[in-house]
């Protein structure tokens, strides 16, 4: 499986939903969630029938934080024009992660 990393440093283990099937679903149907998901292509997203609230940080083409918010459930959220993906993550894993706005992240690794 991949990782999200950022300066190095790991900050989770990362599901890639890169099929419209995949990107449809994301974190549905899920109670709780470790680590990350990347939803790719996306510049939008939203938390209708969702059971937990989550972080989302839209990235550019070159993989930089473009905008975070934390989302509660049943929410639909705005689209991020530059956006080219999205990482969805527990509520709370962002600051854990001291993941901010103009940070690059890296998927490394994976089958």
């Amino acid at each position: 499986m991949p990782w999200l990393v950022h300066d190095d440093k790991v900050l989770a283990t990362l599901e890639v939903a890169d099929s419209a099937r995949g990107r449809a679903r994301g974190l549905l149907g899920r109670d709780g969630f470790e680590g990350a998901i990347l939803l790719a292509p996306a510049r939008s997203i939203h938390t209708v029938r969702m059971r937990f609230a989550i972080d989302v940080a839209y990235l550019d083409g070159d993989d930089r934080v473009l905008r975070i918010v934390t989302m509660q459930p049943n929410r639909l959220g705005m689209p991020v024009m530059k956006a080219r993906s999205v990482i969805e993550a527990e509520a709370g894993s962002f600051e854990r992660w001291a993941l901010r706005v103009g940070d690059r992240v890296e998927i490394r690794g994976g089958s």
